[in-house]
């Protein structure tokens, strides 16, 4: 590893400089594996939870329906936060920031872990969605920062390493701790790796200095965070009881609408808006951004649905449901390392085109494959290949999005990025729960307005088990529907590859640079 004194990058948003004395410099590669350990955090505690809402519901005697809160607040809590993360890096800058989330994440692990009933457990769900929520915008900040642009897919790969680890380990470690050791220990574990990412991010991170350009939007914030919790709230309200009609969802829905407009309109004409929408005049960023939009909806709303068919079609357990997931789960991490690499030589249009594409070939079997008797390793398969395609999709529309962004850009698109992600998987959750639910209504009339629990008191589950497939099928045609219609932006974006930039002459343009040679990977990508 090359380890000399190097100026440090900027990393406070202002497009400025700074220099640290406090040691030597790392590049970009252990720069960015920090992130990774870091980002694995709220994707793990996400996959973990999810496999013992069923047990932390018997544990406090509490319905479902209550402890479903648990994953929702953490959500909302996002979503409020996120907004405010682009301003923050300014004030505070990345080093400060990132540290602060990673501390608050575990500090509200370790309350969860205490919880002694579902109110405790659902108000510290929420702190720990605090500290979340601007995990993975700053760590995709810093990430961008220290590349170059022409190993931007490369390290935007990297990333992702989080989303194959965190999918593939969090159902089988939550079911394992809760089957043998207890259910505080799905929070209690983040505590040991939050307290290694801490000590590596202060002996790792360059130091930065914030230098704040401007003074936070406060009537923006007071738009967008409430707009947004409102909104999801209300989708996840309607995808809870199937009726997003009812006035429980639709009034925070149109609310939370609302709001968010007033902030487009705000944004649009204020001097310092929260979040500068400008980049949408940028055809790469609003493409990638429409493309995102619009898969995630898709791919995420629908992965809701796999571990219901496996679970109440086939009658499998969840611990088997999670492990048919695995090859799905190693084909999206595996393919997205190698399209971060071919991103940095072929233009994102032509790969992410294939994705999506591959990812649509996937679903598609599922609308005609997915039967009471279907063999398992015909399921596999098309899970393997919309896998593929999902990792050739992800992080090139992202590396996409970010490439070639001024230091001062880099912030407000990661935070735009995952605002519009948030957005599209509680809209895409709610919107599979919504279809699913009418679907098996209109198979199975005694259900209708009880949902999935009423699904065991009709009889034997092979008696009905066909019905409730062909439910599955004709929900799946609506994941087919969504990610089709996202081949339509991913159209707009480059299918050429951009001519080298030259070098600026702004010094602080060029310290990612000299990071990035610092300590080029090697070709094992160590």
């Amino acid at each position: 590893m090359t380890t000399a004194p190097s100026p440090t990058a900027d990393f406070t948003g202002t497009g400025q400089a700074t220099t640290s004395d406090d040691g030597p410099g790392h590049g970009p590669m252990a720069v960015a594996m920090v992130v990774v350990l870091g980002s694995l955090l709220p994707i793990l505690d996400m996959t973990v939870v999810n496999v013992a809402l069923n047990h932390l519901s018997q544990g406090f005697d509490a319905p479902l329906v209550t402890i479903q809160w648990v994953a929702t607040g953490y959500t909302l809590a996002l979503a409020t936060v996120i907004p405010i993360t682009a301003w923050a890096v300014g004030r505070f800058g990345t080093k400060r920031l990132y540290m602060f989330s990673i501390g608050l994440f575990a500090f509200g692990s370790a309350l969860a872990g205490l919880a002694w009933n579902a109110e405790s457990l659902i108000a510290f769900r929420v702190l720990q969605g605090l500290g979340g929520g601007m995990i993975m915008p700053v760590g995709m900040t810093i990430i961008i920062r220290a590349a170059d642009p022409e190993r931007m897919g490369r390290m935007m790969s990297i990333l992702g390493i989080p989303v194959l680890v965190g999918p593939l380990a969090g159902p089988i470690l939550g079911g394992w701790l809760v089957d043998d050791v207890s259910w505080r220990w799905i929070f209690f574990i983040n505590i040991p790796i939050g307290m290694l990412a801490l000590i590596l991010a202060a002996r790792i991170f360059p130091r930065d200095t914030p230098r704040l350009t401007h003074r936070l939007d406060l009537p923006g914030l007071l738009m967008l965070s409430p707009g947004l919790t409102a909104l999801i709230y209300g989708l996840a309200v309607g995808g809870e009881r199937s009726d997003p009609g009812s006035a429980g969802a639709l009034v925070p829905t149109v609310l939370g609408v609302v709001l968010v407009t007033a902030f487009v309109a705000r944004a649009l004409t204020a001097r310092h808006p929260l979040i500068d929408l400008r980049l949408f005049r940028r055809r790469p960023f609003t493409a990638a951004a429409g493309t995102l939009t619009l898969f995630a909806c898709a791919y995420f709303g629908s992965m809701l649905l796999l571990p219901l068919y496996y679970q109440v079609v086939r009658g499998q357990s969840a611990t088997a449901s999670g492990l048919l997931g695995v090859p799905q789960v190693m084909a999206t991490g595996i393919t997205m390392q190698i399209a971060g690499r071919l991103i940095d030589k072929i233009a994102p249009g032509r790969i992410v085109l294939t994705g999506v594409g591959l990812a649509s070939a996937g679903f598609l079997a599922f609308t005609t494959q997915v039967g009471a008797h279907t063999p398992y390793w015909v399921l596999v398969g098309a899970l393997s290949v919309m896998g593929v395609g999902v990792g050739m999709t992800m992080m090139p529309t992202t590396a996409a999005a970010t490439r070639n962004l001024s230091h001062e850009e880099v912030p407000v698109a990661s935070t735009t990025l995952n605002i519009i992600q948030q957005v599209a998987v509680s809209a895409g959750t709610a919107l599979m729960s919504v279809l699913l639910a009418g679907a098996i209504a209109d198979r199975l009339p005694a259900t209708a307005g009880s949902g999935l629990g009423a699904v065991h008191a009709l009889g034997a589950r092979h008696a009905i088990a066909p019905r409730l497939a062909d439910a599955f099928q004709r929900t799946y045609g609506w994941a087919v529907a969504l990610m089709l219609v996202a081949l339509l932006p991913a159209l707009l974006l480059p299918r050429r590859m951009p001519k080298p930039a030259a070098t600026p002459a702004d010094p602080a343009n060029r310290i990612p640079s000299a990071l990035a040679k610092a300590q080029a990977p090697s070709p094992d990508g160590s």
